[in-house]
């Protein structure tokens, strides 16, 4: 079964210059600019041996999933640029760098339950004087973990789940993709993204105002308010991704709900999925702007190799204090 071959396909130019234009140049742009973020915090990362914590390695690992999101999304984008008709019928082209784009987005919801489980353990844990610290070691398994399970459903549609190689009901916004496919893929994501982290930041917030409260009427201070700006971070992260990924996940609700053909959707429902694109190249870019902003440990550092890498070095900054133990 070829894609949308009940259609009456003709084969004519559904797009216009003009309108490739204005939505492929924004995406490569934006694609490019979250690449070399991103890649600036992973070695700023692997370079400082005083972040080599549990959850500077989970947002680095996140930072990761971010540059597979960037650089599977500019591919997506150039080839939009150079046959826009092919996102439409589904061709072969397609099927690896969606591939990697669905990898990406699995990698980064299970970084951001893992950063939430890290955060729940090191701060509940903490408070009730439990063992629950969790060691570079168990980080390491958790990171391999998680991109063996993005890779291993990532990589469904190139063995065979995909339309050209099965008969399957096609994706009209992610044609060659299958529709079962994404409902398989898409539901139970969503339920993750949300649900975990939104349970461990809920008992983490709880936690932390018994703390405050706690130390207040002491009169006291203590160490485990040093957790609030990293916990502030993850929560921030975690927020931004759900704003960016909202559109995605309806859009791909909304294709496996009803299936027309290409002519009926053209142009709304396919311009709705480009900008879907650009949320997540958004989001792939403000997270670095979050790490730099929030997290002064990492923004020091992170603003200490952009300074190296301008022409005219300008920006002096002042001796970087190992990060504290958080």
């Amino acid at each position: 079964m070829t894609l949308h071959e009940n259609c009456s396909w003709n084969g004519s130019q559904l797009w216009s210059p003009q309108l490739v234009l204005v939505l492929g140049i924004p995406q490569v742009t934006l694609n490019i600019l979250s690449l070399v973020s991103n890649g600036m915090v992973i070695i700023v990362i692997l370079k400082s041996r005083d972040l080599h914590h549990p959850i500077f390695m989970l947002f680095g690992n996140l930072a990761l999933s971010d540059l597979l999101s960037s650089s599977s999304g500019l591919w997506i984008s150039v080839l939009f640029l150079a046959h826009p008709d092919n996102t439409i019928r589904g061709s072969r082209d397609l099927l690896i760098p969606y591939a990697l784009y669905a990898t990406s987005v699995f990698s980064t919801i299970y970084n951001l339950v893992s950063i939430g489980m890290e955060r729940y353990l090191m701060v509940v844990g903490g408070a009730l004087r439990t063992p629950a610290r969790v060691s570079k070691r168990k980080a390491v398994i958790v990171v391999l973990a998680n991109w063996a399970l993005a890779v291993t459903l990532g990589s469904l549609p190139l063995l065979s789940w995909n339309v050209l190689d099965s008969s399957c009901q096609p994706s009209e916004l992610y044609g060659p993709f299958c529709i079962n496919y994404l409902i398989f893929i898409t539901i139970p994501h969503c339920v993750v993204a949300l649900a975990l982290p939104f349970f461990s930041y809920l008992n983490i917030v709880l936690v932390l105002k018994k703390q405050e409260a706690a130390m207040e009427s002491h009169g006291g201070g203590g160490s485990r308010l040093a957790e609030v700006p990293v916990v502030r971070t993850s929560i921030a992260i975690w927020l931004l991704t759900l704003v960016s990924y909202t559109p995605f996940f309806a859009g791909v609700l909304v294709d496996v709900a009803s299936w027309h053909c290409p002519e009926d959707l053209y142009p709304g429902f396919f311009v709705f999925r480009n900008v879907t694109a650009i949320m997540i190249t958004l989001n792939a870019l403000g997270n670095p702007v979050l790490y730099t902003l929030k997290v002064k440990s990492l923004g020091s550092k992170f603003l200490l190799l952009f300074s190296r890498c301008s022409p005219n070095n300008q920006i002096q900054m002042q001796d970087i204090r190992d990060v504290r133990d958080i």
